[in-house]
């Protein structure tokens, strides 16, 4: 277990890091309080996990009109701010680096979240998907489309979102542009049929990206700013892959090597894609190529093809997720060779300890030679 990559130190210039193990952004629904903050039992969880070389926080909402499921914590108010501080002083105490995830839903949500008002989204398209509301999954209703000046407004709420996470101690923020999210919607077509600045063609669905990173480094460094893309995603969160969509993604990540970004943060599919038209199967392999700066690749990488997808060229650094919520030590448990502890999923979102911050670390004893 000698000379593994993944335990390699990694300095681009932009960020450097002890290993090149990511703790992946997980929402976890623990921040069940009024103010919907992150507080002691996060820092915890965290401060547990500072051995990965980066983690990157679970999705915080920019604002109330960004939050599309139960518990999860904002960025937004100075209760938040204060309770993300917490966090990143115990991250920092062991020596831990940690980015927030800037997070907004759009029409992945449900009026129950927003007083009774419709969820926003780039058009007045339902995705047909269910969220996990106060009183369990509904499914979810037609949005009502953002008009251009709320478009923009968003914009500024991800520029407060950043100073905010600068205030909060962040080292850097990472753009949630994946996942059938708002970003993810104004991209693609089954999502937007925009007639103004941000609809139309692959230039104008991409425009809300690169406005928000424009406004973000009046914030903070670009060179402290990750973006998490998911190009072949289909079939889930309401986004349908077409001729257009790979496309987009490679106009997006090309214009994206002028912007000396801390990274830049892709996924594998996350459901076969073979019989997909359009669809690229090998994310990694695909957009390598054209991307100059550093690359997070993620979605199902144990330690071994972790290893092997640095060792072959494919990315830089590998972003781990569910075996970071069972082995808070995971780092340590690949230089050891140890085995790993099996996740609980049945405690992923129901808050409390359990599940969360209970997970045994390594001993001499627990250790396979």
């Amino acid at each position: 277990m000698k000379n593994q990559p993944l335990l390699t130190p990694y300095n681009s210039g932009n960020i450097i890091l002890k290993n090149r193990v990511v703790m992946a952004p997980m929402t976890r629904s623990r921040a069940d309080n009024p103010e919907n903050a992150a507080g002691a039992l996060q820092a915890e969880y965290y401060a547990q996990r500072a051995g990965a070389g980066l983690i990157i926080s679970e999705g915080t909402q920019i604002s109330p009109q960004a939050v599309g499921y139960i518990n999860t914590p904002g960025i937004y108010s100075e209760a938040q701010v204060a309770g993300w501080q917490a966090v990143t002083a115990a991250v920092h105490a062991r020596d831990g680096k940690i980015f927030a995830q800037l997070w907004h839903v759009g029409r992945i949500s449900h009026p129950d979240f927003h007083g009774g008002n419709l969820p926003v989204a780039p058009s007045a398209i339902n995705p047909h998907e269910k969220v996990f509301t106060p009183e369990g999954f509904k499914e979810t209703v037609t949005p009502r489309a953002l008009t251009t000046e709320e478009v923009q407004a968003i914009v500024q709420d991800f520029k407060k979102a950043s100073a905010n996470a600068v205030k909060a101690g962040f080292d850097g923020v990472e753009l949630h542009a994946s996942n059938g999210y708002l970003f993810h919607q104004f991209f693609n077509k089954c999502a937007n049929q925009r007639t103004d600045a941000y609809g139309g063609s692959i230039e104008n669905r991409a425009r809300i990206l690169f406005e928000v990173l424009d406004a973000v480094k009046e914030e903070i460094d670009l060179s402290k700013v990750g973006v998490r893309l998911n190009p072949s995603l289909h079939g889930l969160f309401g986004i349908t892959v077409d001729e257009e969509t790979i496309p987009t993604f490679e106009y997006i990540i090309n214009r994206l090597n002028s912007y000396n970004l801390a990274y830049l943060h892709l996924s594998e599919p996350f459901a076969p894609v073979d019989t997909v038209p359009y669809a690229v199967k090998e994310i990694a392999k695909h957009f390598r190529p054209l991307y100059q700066g550093t690359l997070i690749i993620n979605k199902g990488f144990n330690q071994e093809l972790g290893n092997q997808v640095i060792a072959n060229g494919l990315a830089d650094l590998v972003a781990f997720g569910v075996p970071f919520i069972s082995n808070p030590d995971l780092p340590q448990r690949f230089a050891k060779g140890a085995s790993l502890n099996k996740p609980d999923a049945a405690t992923f979102y129901t808050g409390g300890e359990k599940g969360f911050i209970d997970y045994p670390v390594l001993t001499e004893d627990s250790v396979n030679q």
